[in-house]
């Protein structure tokens, strides 16, 4: 899937943050410093998400992993955009569904 970051489905990934890439935005200790401070904030702050990782994979950085809902997934992503502003930023974050189903489940 491909979808800018305003996709508002349980995941989204693509260009989402930036259009230089990891490579062209800096050293690469810098950029692995911004990922390690990314994770940081998104355990210390009021999210206290440890669900969703950073990586750098071919030159850009993708983001992963499952939130509880969508607001605290616009938190994850607006931390992100904050923190790694000017790399490419591909993010795959998924929305647990938590409520109960509307129907019995046929078997």
């Amino acid at each position: 899937m491909s979808d800018p970051v305003g996709h508002q489905g349980p995941a989204a990934s693509g260009p989402a943050i930036g259009g230089e890439s990891a490579g062209n935005a800096g050293s690469t200790e810098n950029v692995e410093y911004r990922v390690a401070h990314l994770h940081d904030r998104l355990a210390a702050e009021e999210l206290g998400e440890l669900g969703v990782r950073a990586e750098i994979r071919a030159g850009a950085i993708a983001l992963t992993g499952t939130v509880p809902s969508a607001r605290c997934r616009e938190s994850v992503l607006r931390i992100a955009r904050e923190e790694l502003a000017g790399l490419t930023v591909h993010t795959d974050i998924v929305v647990a569904e938590t409520t109960r189903p509307d129907h019995a489940e046929e078997l």
